[in-house]
């Protein structure tokens, strides 16, 4: 270790954890593909050299009068690859924190995320951006040497990607970094010029900054055009050019589903060119997260995830977007509320719902994809995002009592399917899709033929409770007591049988006061003994549960239930017969235990539900008399 008031030496430090880890996983050949390991440290010196421009900005001085690039210099006879850039550099704290720890929150999540799967690991260590590290997939020893912009000291790193690294002070004339790859004999085909030039022209082609290959003798040769890719006429452009600047600019080994590459000229001027991605990043619903596309102005970059200029329900939209209308020293403070960034965003906004429209209509099979990945974060617009909401909900996908393999069916869909007599888009919420499809609430729609919609998404309670009608049609939950409804289920019998239920439904009620509003007969069973159904306008019952488990019901008024009973059960009709208070009492806490299992609820006391229930069977096996059950 370095001892105080003198310049550092050299010392030797463990690395993190998790970088271990992650080395391990490298040096056994994690990804599938190595030659990647130049595009991921070429991507890292242009972000260097994009970092310095951006400093520069403020700070002249630091920038000069150089031209910022990217060099290889491979050496046959020493067996290195030389990757340099001058660029902003490294001091030597900066230099222990990059390359000794993985400083992003949730490390210790991603490394569990590996599977072994080399092409869904490599896509997660892209995502997580520790692309530095796959050096070691064909190096056995890899040193850094790095002088940050305005500083005079230089730092050496070096380590052989096993436990431990080393840093210590060096000479280096000009700022910026070099990394030498001490490449293994399995890997000396990365020295050679054509193969250099293969891969540069495959991943890097259009980095904004020339690349160059730089030998012993002759001039350095120049590998790609040199020229930001979305500056480049989209006539230019092939399919395959798209799909490796996706790759170059998310580390994604997959390609998009889909982009949109637009230039607007007028009173705004800016460049866009957005991408939908084929699979979420493993941290996707991880909060802490920062989102958004990059950020450049006139060409020079300035933020790498500008979440001003698209709302949080598109978070998993990735791409860039240059401007001249902003300032070169734009701040997140002077992007909040800014007109021209408000401007951008609605115009993005839209570009991304043609894409998704465009999907839809065209490449239904994509737009499969894209939902199964993506769906319910999109569905988090029609809460936040009022001014779109029919358009985002026309591109929603649902599960229904026809389609229940999907989730593939339209609100535009279901509505064309709808018969003459329905005039209201039928739904039921659910934590899953066999759960929704088999409640009893269904049965008296199944029997006339009526669709309903399953939502078993957790965010589908916010969804519906924001989206209360599709193109002139109220959506209406088959689980609340809608006077309506009911009449539209309403049974000729039904009358009949109220009249000698009466003391039934009120002996029922009274022994359940204070846990339900009240027990009436039901026109929705048909096979099911009891359901449970929210009174009109109040919370669901899978909302008021989805509450209670987060701790947050507390908050919330206390909204009892009504209790249904089907009139026709042989176990609902036995109610009839049993003058005995206390069997009375057992058989109408099963009916409503039975009702509250049904729809995923849990049983307060469930010890003596199965007493109970346990008293009905030893009663039915004993000739169907009424067993009174001691509850203690």
């Amino acid at each position: 270790m370095s001892e105080t008031g003198t310049a550092p030496s050299k010392e030797t430090r463990e690395f993190q954890t998790e970088v271990r880890q992650l080395l391990h996983l490298m040096i056994h050949s994690l990804y599938s593909n190595r030659e990647i390991f130049l595009r991921e440290l070429i991507s890292n010196a242009s972000d260097a050299c994009d970092k310095l421009r951006f400093l520069s900005i403020e700070q002249p001085e630091l920038l000069g009068g150089d031209e910022l690039s990217i060099e290889l210099v491979p050496d046959v006879g020493a067996g290195t690859l030389t990757i340099r850039d001058n660029g902003i550099g490294m001091s030597r704290e900066e230099v222990i924190e990059n390359l000794g720890t993985i400083a992003r929150s949730g490390t210790k999540r991603f490394i569990e995320s590996m599977s072994g799967d080399q092409k869904k690991d490599s896509q997660l260590i892209g995502q997580f951006g520790v692309g530095f590290y796959s050096a070691f997939i064909v190096a056995d020893r890899v040193s850094v040497l790095s002088r940050r912009a305005g500083a005079e000291e230089a730092v050496r790193w070096e380590s052989g990607g096993e436990g431990e690294f080393s840093v210590e002070p060096a000479d280096k004339a000009e700022r910026g970094t070099e990394i030498v790859l001490y490449l293994r004999d399995d890997a000396r085909e990365f020295l050679e010029d054509y193969r250099l030039r293969a891969i540069v022209h495959r991943y890097s082609d259009h980095i904004g900054l020339p690349i160059r290959l730089r030998k012993a003798e002759g001039e350095p040769e120049t590998l790609n055009q040199a020229q930001a890719f979305w500056t480049r006429p989209k006539s230019e452009l092939s399919d395959e050019d798209y799909r490796q600047f996706y790759q170059h600019l998310t580390h994604d080994s997959d390609s998009p589903l889909a982009w949109a590459h637009h230039r607007v000229e007028g009173t705004l001027e800016y460049t866009s060119l957005l991408y939908i991605p084929e699979a979420a990043p493993f941290d996707l619903w991880d909060r802490e997260q920062s989102r958004g596309v990059q950020l450049y102005v006139k060409r020079v970059f300035i933020l790498d995830k500008a979440a001003e200029l698209l709302p949080a329900y598109l978070r998993f939209v990735r791409g860039l977007v240059d401007t001249a209308d902003l300032p070169l020293n734009v701040s997140r403070e002077i992007l909040q509320g800014n007109r021209t960034v408000d401007k951008i965003r609605a115009a993005l906004v839209k570009r991304v719902f043609d894409m998704l429209e465009d999907m839809a209509k065209n490449r239904p099979e994509d737009y499969a994809k894209f939902w199964a990945q993506f769906g319910q974060v999109f569905k988090e617009g029609i809460v936040e995002d009022p001014a779109n909401r029919d358009r985002i909900a026309r591109l929603c996908r649902f599960h229904s009592t026809q389609h229940k393999a999907g989730p593939d069916v339209s609100l535009q869909a279901y509505i064309e399917r709808m018969g003459e007599d329905q005039d209201k888009i039928y739904y039921i919420t659910g934590d899953t899709v066999t759960a929704a499809a088999s409640s009893p609430h269904l049965e008296g729609f199944a029997a006339r033929g009526y669709e309903v919609l399953l939502l078993v998404d957790r965010i589908d309670e916010w969804v519906v409770a924001h989206l209360t009608e599709f193109d002139g049609k109220p959506l209406e939950s088959v689980a609340r007591a809608s006077k309506d409804l009911e009449s539209k289920i309403e049974t000729p019998e039904k009358a009949r049988l109220e009249g000698e239920y009466k003391d039934v439904l009120e002996r029922a009620a009274a022994v359940l006061a204070g846990r339900v509003a009240s027990v009436r007969l039901s026109s929705r069973l048909t096979e099911s003994p009891s359901c449970l159904v929210a009174e009109e306008g109040g919370l669901s019952r899978r909302l008021e549960e989805i509450l209670r488990r987060s701790g947050e019901v507390g908050a919330l008024p206390s909204a009892q239930p009504i209790l249904e009973l089907n009139g026709g059960h042989p176990l609902v009709e036995r109610l009839k017969g049993d003058a005995e208070d206390q069997s009375f009492a057992d058989l109408v806490e099963v009916l409503f235990g039975q009702a509250v299992l049904a729809e995923g609820g849990q049983l307060e006391d469930p010890a003596n539900f199965v007493r109970r229930l346990n008293g009905l069977i030893l009663g039915a096996a004993a000739g169907g008399e009424a067993s009174s059950i001691i509850v203690t």
